[in-house]
């Protein structure tokens, strides 16, 4: 089904009337069209290569929850000891001199197509805070915070906030979707930083829990019941209508609000079907959906791809835990058997999830105007423990970007001799933030206003210019 993320405790969910009026009467549980929230004032962001700016028509983020370790993916460190290395060897890539993992062949082939940051650096070692940096470009006050809970005074919007905020359009589907389920720790604590924070609830990104490898999958939400008849919709509909001029005169809580935003995205997403279209996974030839792989993980990569391809400005796919048997819960948090499992699961499901999506795009015609985003919240230590696993390490780790007007072939930044810390070319959460909305087309200085109308930039970074 499909969820907006909300919780109790938030800074700045209240409207005041004068909210309301500037927003056009906009009615808590009416059947508006969604809600129009454009950038006003000037741009302050610095543009990068020319033609960049704007070169992504959508953004595709291959989120790997947990940290993958920089070591077994795209920063080997081959004359390090063994205690560093670990047991698997580099490989070459499709661009020369550069070599990734032996875990990676089918995406070290792809090589050409990826720019790769080797000194990406958060200096925070919780999941939930240094996973707040990484989703929203701002720090977590504090750092270093386990397990703690969306709210003030960290209520900065996610990325996928901040650009269904500034792209999403009236009458249609939202610009952001997060699938397939929210990110979580233990005891399923939601992190900080995947919602809309002091924007409000109307710009939080679409969360749709699914299993897109189910063989009866569909998404409710999106399609009319079926003994729901058009007479019938259009009565409730006027119901609802009559209800929202009574109430016309209260003023409206945050959940209201919150209620009133989705329920009339659901009916504009259920009026197009564009969108019905893009979830139904069906309409895709199973020799495709084989190539991608049939996990849910790697069937939500392909979901990604077609509801770019219809339109959505922003996919964010977070890792799935593939089960209690598996070690880590066959998650990236690997503090224990490391190597086990890098061979036996994660790596060959990533690998042949990401080339298939670029496989695919490319074939399609697309990956020109498709941004593709491979990220954790970082990365993993460079000695490993007793377990045979690797810790938590924020100080230094890679990610890489393909499409969309990054250059590919492209590595920037580089970790020290063990993979431990930067020597050169350091890039911080802010930074990605920046240089993903500047290849969408917004810049980084642009002005957006919180629930209360106070300015904020969307993102305090600076672009990448070594990659676009």
């Amino acid at each position: 089904m499909l969820i907006i993320h909300d919780a109790a405790t938030r800074l700045c969910d209240q409207l005041t009337r004068r909210d309301w009026l500037h927003i056009g009467g906009l009615a808590a549980l009416g059947l508006t069209a969604p809600l129009l929230s454009q950038a006003r004032g000037q741009t302050r962001g610095s543009p990068g290569r020319a033609g960049s700016f704007g070169k992504a028509r959508s953004c595709i983020i291959v989120g790997l929850t947990g940290g993958p370790p920089q070591h077994e993916t795209w920063d080997p460190k081959p004359e390090a000891p063994e205690e560093i290395r670990g047991p698997f060897r580099p490989i070459a890539s499709s661009v020369p001199g550069l070599q990734v993992c032996e875990l990676m062949p089918r995406v070290a082939q792809q090589a050409h197509e990826f720019a790769v940051l080797r000194a990406v650096s958060t200096r925070d070692n919780a999941h939930s805070s240094s996973g707040y940096y990484m989703l929203t470009g701002v720090a977590h006050v504090p750092p270093n915070a386990e397990s703690v809970r969306p709210g003030a005074p960290n209520n900065w919007p996610s990325l996928a906030a901040l650009v269904n905020r500034l792209k999403s359009l009236p009458g249609g589907m939202p610009a952001s979707v997060v699938l397939p389920e929210h990110i979580w720790n233990d005891g399923n604590i939601p992190w900080p930083g995947q919602d809309a924070g002091f924007l409000g609830r109307a710009a939080d990104p679409w969360l749709v829990h699914c299993d897109p490898s189910a063989a009866n999958f569909q998404i409710p939400t999106v399609a009319m019941p079926p003994e729901m008849t058009p007479l019938r919709f259009d009565e409730r509909r006027s119901l609802l209508e009559q209800v929202n001029r009574h109430l016309a005169g209260l003023e409206r809580s945050s959940a209201a609000v919150n209620y009133g935003h989705q329920f009339r995205q659901a009916v504009d997403m259920m009026r197009t079907g564009n969108v019905r279209r893009a979830f139904d996974l069906q309409q895709e030839p199973a020799a495709l959906r084989d190539r991608y792989g049939r996990s849910r993980y790697a069937q939500s990569v392909l979901l990604a791809r077609r509801l770019a391809e219809a339109g959505i400005s922003l996919v964010q796919i977070n890792w799935t835990r593939m089960g209690p048997n598996l070690p880590n819960q066959g998650g990236w948090d690997t503090h224990e058997k490391n190597a086990e499992s890098l061979r036996g699961h994660l790596m060959p499901l990533l690998d042949r999830a990401v080339s298939a999506l670029i496989e695919d795009l490319a074939e399609r015609g697309l990956l020109e105007e498709t941004l593709v985003v491979w990220m954790g919240e970082f990365g993993r230590t460079p000695r490993h423990n007793a377990n045979g696993g690797r810790d938590h390490w924020g100080s230094v780790f890679s990610l890489a970007l393909a499409g969309g007007g990054v250059r590919g072939g492209v590595v920037h930044g580089a970790s020290d001799r063990i993979g431990g810390y930067p020597r050169e070319g350091m890039v911080t959460p802010q930074d990605l933030t920046a240089t993903i909305l500047h290849l969408l087309g917004i810049a980084p200085g642009t002005e957006v206003h919180d629930s209360l109308g106070r300015p904020f930039v969307a993102s305090r970074g600076e672009v990448i210019r070594q990659i676009v």
